[in-house]
Parts: structure tokens; sequence; C-alpha cells
């Protein structure tokens, strides 16, 4: 998969997550991570195989448990998908983006300090 074709679907997101976060991890680790009370391991395990597949995520197989670790980079997946969303639900507006995500959920005073010192570095 090619670092400009990125298309994680939800689970392989959540998944990706915990990756992103613990760096190596077996099944059972992100399974228990992701703490599904509605999906069993059994998926999970079936998740990250596809996701293997598709060369979202590399298996070291060396040993019995079988070792995970995200090859997509954090950075370009989030940003890949952003562009997609404002493009697609936002119609190329970054700024409704913005506006959309800051009406809808209550930020810290440290991240609106951080979104400031962001957009006073635009300027």
């Amino acid at each position: 998969m090619t670092s400009n074709n990125i298309k994680p679907t939800e689970g392989e997101m959540e998944i990706l997550q915990v990756l992103w976060q613990k760096g190596l991890a077996t099944v059972r680790e992100v399974h228990e991570a992701l703490n599904k009370k509605d999906s069993g391991y059994t998926t999970t395990l079936k998740l990250m195989q596809i996701m293997h597949e598709k060369g979202m995520v590399e298996r070291d197989t060396n040993q019995k448990t079988h070792i995970y670790n995200a090859i997509v980079n954090r950075d370009k997946t989030e940003k890949q998908l952003v562009n997609k969303m404002i493009d697609n639900v936002f119609n190329g507006s970054a700024a409704r983006l913005v506006m959309q995500a800051l009406g809808n959920h209550s930020a810290s005073a440290d991240e609106i300090d951080e979104i400031k010192k962001y957009l006073d570095s635009l300027k």
C-alpha cells in the first residue's frame, strides 16, 4: 500500500491508534486495549491479518506469539484522512472543518493556546 493510498476502515484506524501508541504489540494486547465488548479476539485477529495483507502493519513471526507493528506513518495517515474529509464533507473548506470541530468539542485552554500559536505562525 502506497503512502498516498491509505484508506483504513474505522476498525483498522482503531487498531492503528493502539499500535502507534504501543509500538510493538500482540493481537491480545491490541484486543485488550480496544476494550470492545461487542467484538471478539478472533475479529481483532482477522482485522490485523487483513491489515498485514494491505501493508498497513508488519508481523514478526519468529516467536509463537506474533508481534505486530504499524508501518503506515501516523502523520501522513492523519493528514490524508483530514484532507479527504475537508474535500468530501466540507467542500474544500478547512475553515468550516475547524469551526465545526471547535463548535462540537470543548478545547482546553492549552489546546486553544496551541491553536492560536499555530494560526499566528501562518500569518
